[in-house]
């Protein structure tokens, strides 16, 4: 038995740290038959049906994505640099978004193909709805566009031809509709109102993923509180808006600045649910450590962001050397936050499904993603393409330069000029799609059919049953590499 909690190891655990990279996880004798009797359902209190979050980076989350990832049971977290009366019109958005169907994209009829091409791309769906006195009156795809005078018009090309169906058709019956008209994409109307679309993969995703909703039934969102500023004015304005979940993020969660941070937004936070009855839990970090998570959980904490230096876009660990492996940080710091009645989130660090899997086998409640979500369509930067016509975004460090200077762009230049000097991440990078997965649902479905195997490989049922069966061993580098494919031969 490891010393920090139920997970186990093959053999003795060893007197170092480890990454991801340095460990496996040995199979175990099971009766789990299928993928899909695994229950995904997050063990952090929060209990969205995934134990996804995506990351409050600037280049990653906003409307799009939160509400995407929330129809497929996980959660996003909006930015603290975004403010407040636009993180309010994204919030209600979100809420306002279908539970079951995708939000279109819609144009006009006298909209230009250029203009139409230029949004097209911001949905993974890769359509858009004609609409022509409120009405869907065709659809715009890429393939209509080619050849085409950039400035033709919408009604000039669309496809006339869609099917629409009723919102209450059953995703079922919306995927075998599409099958027998052999089209590729369903429009959902009530009477003449335009409610969303269906995909044929859509359609399927929505028996498998179970959305993440609020009290309302409405789609949950969360948002960033920093350390600095009006961090009393920010926290009641965010639960005016009605985000679901609070989090309070600084890179280094273990200060005195961070303690009298969390313990305003939790005065706060208490005096809203006292008059509303609703709960909203808060997270806070990063810390990577037993007395770090002990202190923040003392200062109001629900669940702790754990992750000093993990992230791709993170330079902390090469310019500071402050940080912590993060399968050891995770490890401990799940296990003094369940001894607590608490929970953790694993952020940074994941790269692959694996890496997720590995995370909720040491005890996270939920594992958070940043930059392996940037080069998707739904992430918030502008889609671009290089020499060699391949698509990317940029994305950049929360803690770049970058960011640094939007975050404080109401001080004064050479105050800016100051800040900009100590950055600790990367200011620009360009995160390429990847052609077989360019959505968000596109790699959820990769993540998530890595972690029902792993749950399947260690007979569980569930994650909390994951995290109690998982065996771990210790790999050398070449261990690691060994479980590499081969993208062509040798």
């Amino acid at each position: 038995m490891g010393k920090n909690g139920p997970v186990r190891f093959l053999t003795e655990q060893p007197t170092f740290d480890l990454t991801y990279s340095d460990v496996f996880m040995a199979p175990s004798r099971s009766n789990v038959t299928s993928r899909f009797d695994v229950d995904l359902t997050s063990t952090d209190g929060i209990g969205t049906p995934l134990p996804i979050v995506v990351a409050n980076m600037t280049a990653i989350a906003g409307r799009r994505m939160a509400e995407t990832v929330a129809r497929r049971g996980g959660i996003a977290i909006l930015p603290q640099d975004i403010p407040t009366d636009q993180i309010d019109r994204s919030i209600r958005r979100v809420k306002r978004a279908h539970t079951v169907f995708d939000t279109p994209i819609h144009v006009t009829s006298d909209t230009t193909v250029g203009q139409a091409m230029a949004v097209i791309h911001k949905r993974a769906h890769g359509v858009a709805v004609v609409i022509e006195d409120g009405r869907a009156v065709g659809l715009l795809e890429p393939q209509n566009a080619s050849d085409v005078d950039r400035f033709a018009q919408a009604h000039e090309v669309m496809r006339t031809d869609f099917l629409t169906l009723p919102p209450d058709t059953d995703p079922t019956a919306v995927f075998e509709a599409l099958e027998d008209h052999h089209l590729d994409v369903a429009v959902i109307t009530d009477g003449d109102v335009l409610l969303g679309i269906m995909t044929r993969k859509s359609a399927v995703r929505a028996t498998i993923y179970q959305p993440a909703v609020d009290a309302k039934g409405r789609l949950m969102v969360g948002a960033a509180v920093g350390i600095s500023g009006d961090v009393e004015g920010r926290t009641r304005a965010l639960l005016a808006s009605e985000a679901d979940v609070l989090v309070v993020d600084t890179a280094h969660g273990h200060q005195d600045r961070m303690l009298q941070a969390l313990e305003t937004v939790r005065t706060v936070r208490d005096e809203v649910v006292e008059r509303t009855g609703v709960r909203v839990p808060i997270v806070a970090g990063n810390v990577v450590t037993t007395s770090g998570v002990l202190d923040l959980i003392t200062a109001g904490a629900d669940v702790l962001k754990v992750g000093v230096g993990p992230g791709a876009m993170c330079t902390t660990r090469m310019q500071t050397g402050v940080g912590r492996p993060q399968f050891s940080a995770v490890l401990e710091c799940a296990e003094a936050a369940r001894a607590e009645g608490r929970a953790v989130w694993a952020d940074g660090g994941v790269r692959h499904p694996r890496d997720v899997a590995l995370a909720l086998a040491a005890g996270a409640g939920s594992v958070m993603i940043g930059s392996w979500f940037a080069g998707t369509h739904e992430s918030t930067g502008e889609m671009q393409v290089d020499p060699e016509g391949r698509l990317y975004k940029e994305s950049f460090g929360m803690a770049s330069s970058r960011a640094v200077r939007s975050r404080t762009h109401g001080t004064g230049a050479f105050e800016r000029a100051r800040a900009g000097l100590f950055e600790e991440g990367i200011s620009s990078s360009r995160m390429y799609l990847d052609p077989r997965r360019p959505g968000v649902e596109d790699l959820l479905d990769f993540i998530t059919s890595g972690v029902r195997s792993s749950c399947t490989y260690a007979g569980a049922r569930n994650l909390a049953q994951f995290h109690e069966r998982a065996v771990v061993g210790v790999q050398s580098s070449s261990g690691y590499e060994e479980g590499r494919p081969l993208l062509q031969s040798w």
